[in-house]
């Protein structure tokens, strides 16, 4: 059986990243967890703050999680961009991206959330002038 990461299409998922990031200070970054999280959302919480996503300057970064081996994932706002969209905003990104992912079609959702995210930060934090990217975009893994 091939790996999960095997299974993405990372220029995709790369290329919607930048395109994304393109419209807004924000960051966005994947991250694919090997181990089993029974608790997906405390291992972001881990991740996020492992990858630096507290330090960005506008506290706007946005990370999505996804445990494979536990068929679990986690999508994590920075305080900024959580209190501009609030829950259900959260919980409509993590239903899109189960529909996806319920189907086995994994870079089609990663792509699909990443767009999500991408226009929700860039209509409360729009690009600014000289905006250089705090963060990579390369998928992660731990």
């Amino acid at each position: 059986m091939k790996s999960f990461l095997d299974m993405l299409d990372h220029d995709r998922i790369v290329a919607a990243i930048a395109e994304a990031e393109k419209e807004t200070s924000g960051e966005i970054r994947v991250h694919i967890h090997h181990r089993r999280a029974r608790e997906p959302f405390a291992e972001a919480t881990k991740i996020f703050e492992k990858l630096g996503m507290t330090g960005t300057a506008r506290r706007n970064g946005v990370l999505v999680f996804v445990a494979p081996r536990s068929r679990k994932f986690a999508i994590l706002g920075d305080m900024a961009i959580h209190e501009k969209c609030g829950n259900a905003f959260w919980e409509g990104s993590a239903r899109d991206l189960e529909g996806h992912f319920r189907d086995g079609r994994f870079t089609d959702g990663l792509v699909a959330a990443i767009r999500s995210l991408g226009r929700a930060l860039a209509e409360h934090f729009p690009s600014e002038a000289g905006k250089s990217n705090e963060l990579v975009n390369e998928i992660d893994e731990s």
